[in-house]
């Protein structure tokens, strides 16, 4: 099956199947904040702005890497980036490895520019290909998109399941390192299994830019491949994405992992402006979610665009019950951490100062 193929069949299966996180939340359940009965602010005067990589968001917020790669994902594209510009949050696209494999593919990633061109965008595209396609090819990504930062994914677990998967992880890190020396902010991101203190520790080595936990919680591409193995009566792969479906570090927990001084995205389950907030007392910069918006742009930049606002109004209203005024303040917000996310980073050998830790601002 071709690249472009399995990405339509991806986006369907998002659209149409249970595909989330079954026994293994995020972690944000077991993180409580405090809640201040005398704010002391004003909500209409909250400001929930914040700068990335030197482009200003209205929220600390981005639609996660959805799709691209097929002509009927360009009315998705065209969808979310119009959302983005219109509610100032930033957007990443789908890995590009379609528009390499085929040229003819690239409208479909293009579309996003045109749709969002004030809004902060991040190319997209797989560690096990960064090695064959080299610094040329990846500067050809960020041209496509006019790109602001580019996204650098790490999928083995999907991969490791996928009947056409990329096994080999050999010399990704070297390949990260060559890829650093662009004149453009990497950012290194997960696709829902989570990444630990050691691998956040050989990412900063290698020079990245930030960190994109895309931790356990949210969408399961293991459990993504169940469905194609299912369809295709593949049954060692359906047992396989079976076995793994909610494998890996929750996103609670990773972001706490990934305090290693670069800024932190918290991506996986990532469903309401009260999961942004926590994400950011926790450590995170921002938040960014992909699959609460893959129905709405079905429909549209206006639904998306309502998705959005309802995650934002969510956010102001928890920062004004905490008493924070803007993202710096949420910043210094110390959460309590309890359940099993406390038992998990405790065993890991985390105590209340990792917690309380702040990382770099960007």
């Amino acid at each position: 099956m071709s690249t472009s193929q399995r990405k339509i069949e991806h986006m369907k299966l998002c659209a149409e199947r249970p595909v989330e996180s079954r026994s293994v939340s995020a972690g944000f359940n077991d993180v409580t904040l405090v809640h201040r009965a005398l704010p002391e602010i004003k909500m209409d005067d909250i400001d929930m702005s914040m700068e990335l990589f030197g482009k200003r968001l209205k929220v600390p917020f981005l639609i996660a890497s959805i799709t691209g790669g097929h002509p009927d994902t360009m009315p998705v594209n065209a969808a979310l980036a119009q959302a983005a510009e219109a509610m100032g949050v930033g957007i990443g696209v789908g890995s590009q490895r379609a528009a390499i494999e085929d040229p003819s593919q690239e409208p479909s990633f293009r579309v996003v520019r045109d749709e969002a061109p004030n809004a902060f965008i991040y190319g997209n595209v797989g560690a096990a290909q960064i090695q064959e396609y080299g610094i040329e090819k990846i500067e050809t990504l960020v041209e496509m998109l006019d790109a602001d930062a580019m996204a650098i994914h790490l999928n083995f677990l999907q991969e490791a399941i996928q009947p056409e998967g990329d096994r080999d992880a050999s010399g990704c890190l070297e390949a990260i390192r060559e890829i650093c020396s662009l004149n453009l902010p990497i950012i290194i991101k997960e696709t829902g299994a989570g990444i630990s203190r050691e691998d956040a520790l050989l990412l900063k080595d290698a020079g990245v830019s930030a960190i994109d936990v895309g931790g356990v919680g949210g969408t399961s591409w293991s459990g993504v491949e169940v469905y194609r193995a299912t369809d295709s009566a593949d049954t060692s792969s359906k047992m396989l994405g079976e076995l793994f479906w909610d494998f890996g570090i929750p996103t609670a927990a990773s972001i706490i992992e990934c305090k290693v001084s670069l800024p932190i995205i918290a991506t996986g389950g990532i469903r309401t402006g009260l999961d942004i907030a926590k994400s950011i007392s926790l450590g995170a910069c921002a938040a960014s979610a992909a699959l609460p918006f893959v129905g709405p742009a079905l429909e549209g930049g206006d639904a998306v665009a309502a998705r959005l606002g309802q995650m934002i109004d969510e956010l102001k209203i928890t920062m004004f019950l905490c008493g924070c005024k803007d993202i710096e303040s949420l910043r210094q917000f110390a959460p309590v951490v309890t359940g099993h996310t406390l038992e998990y980073l405790t065993q890991r050998g985390f105590g209340i100062k990792d917690i309380e830790l702040r990382s770099d601002a960007l």
